[in-house]
């Protein structure tokens, strides 16, 4: 796939630089008038240019390979979005079932009874269900600890909306963030997956690995490959402006 041209489906970026030998290089003249050439996939593209001004202030667009990394970023981006939207729910509703608590464990205890028929011609032993004994254990808990549940679910719903919103902005400081936040709850994933086996956990655990493998090799995190210098010299390697520049000597 190439994903210099999936991205110019949309919109080509073409630029006119101020210096003449730039413009010059980047510009040809069709029966139909002047075309730009696109800074992302190297088409011409007739009519006027996207943006101007100086060589030095030109867009560097993503080509090639990170142009598909941003795509998994902004994937990755989405999902901790969706995750953080979920979580943030699930606090509010912890916070309104702090507040309602009383009312619920007495409709519980008057509701549970009403169940029993059905529960014996099913077979089911209605008292040593597992989900009747969360209820119970959720209907227990303390008030005060219900407020650290809805603490810590928002906070960490926030985490990973601020995890999102760097990741789909393709922000440096956002990949760090997603590298840390997501390697430091692996090792709490391992702890659940030796204590019960499940597909939903294999396969999460599998992504945050993934992830962070990801973010840390190809982004050059952490000094990793080069760091931030080979991050930087990698971007502007695939700029046509500096390919123009080499190609005219200036």
């Amino acid at each position: 796939m190439d994903w210099n041209l999936l991205a110019c489906a949309r919109h080509h970026l073409s630029y006119a630089p101020d210096e003449p030998e730039l413009r010059d290089h980047l510009r040809v003249h069709t029966v139909e008038g002047a075309a730009w050439r696109c800074l992302r996939c190297g088409d011409y593209v007739p009519g006027p240019p996207r943006a101007a001004g100086p060589a030095d202030e030109a867009p560097v667009p993503l080509r090639g390979q990170l142009l598909r990394d941003a795509v998994v970023l902004r994937a990755l981006a989405v999902e901790r979005v969706v995750r953080g939207g979920l979580l943030l729910l699930g606090a509010y509703a912890v916070w309104r079932f702090r507040g309602e608590q009383p009312a619920v464990r007495a409709e519980f205890d008057q509701d549970l009874p009403l169940l029993q028929p059905l529960a014996d011609r099913l077979h089911w032993n209605l008292a040593d269900s597992p989900l009747v004994h969360l209820a119970r254990t959720a209907l227990a808990t303390r008030p005060q600890t219900l407020s650290w549940i809805t603490a810590g679910l928002a906070c960490y719903g926030l985490l990973q909306l601020a995890e999102g919103t760097g990741l789909w902005l393709l922000r440096r400081w956002g990949e760090y963030l997603a590298a840390v936040a997501t390697a430091a709850f692996i090792p709490l994933e391992v702890y659940e997956l030796i204590e019960r086996v499940t597909w939903v956990r294999v396969t999460a655990l599998l992504i945050n690995i993934g992830a962070v493998v990801f973010l840390v090799y190809r982004k050059r995190l952490f000094g990793v490959r080069g760091g931030r210098a080979a991050y930087d010299a990698e971007r502007h390697h695939a700029s046509l402006i500096q390919v123009a520049r080499a190609a005219t000597g200036t």
